[in-house]
């Protein structure tokens, strides 16, 4: 096997911990009203288990402001898309409740 991929391989992993580690920090926010691992109670809408794209479109609708909120308007333009993009595949991760 060349170094490379060696090297690719044993990386690999820390990438993946690093990522989830960063998803359930960027998206520590949303508990505040979606409930803890996005399982809301209530009228606000569960997260956990929504597909991934939808919640990208969902915030990127907040974002510009084509989509009505009281609230998430302002929140989702503090985000990146790559934040956004993170927090999206975090919820999508997770079993809906």
């Amino acid at each position: 096997m060349a170094a490379g991929t060696v090297l690719a391989l044993l990386y690999a992993p820390g990438i993946t911990v690093a990522q989830e580690r960063d998803a359930a920090y960027v998206s520590a926010n949303c508990a505040n009203c979606h409930g803890p691992q996005g399982r809301a109670a209530g009228a606000v809408p569960s997260l956990a288990g929504l597909p991934s794209r939808y919640i990208v479109e969902q915030m990127q609708a907040f974002k510009a402001g084509t989509r009505p909120a009281t609230i998430m308007h302002q929140l989702a333009k503090g985000y990146t898309d790559a934040q956004i993009e993170l927090m999206a595949g975090y919820f999508s991760s997770l079993p809906k409740p």
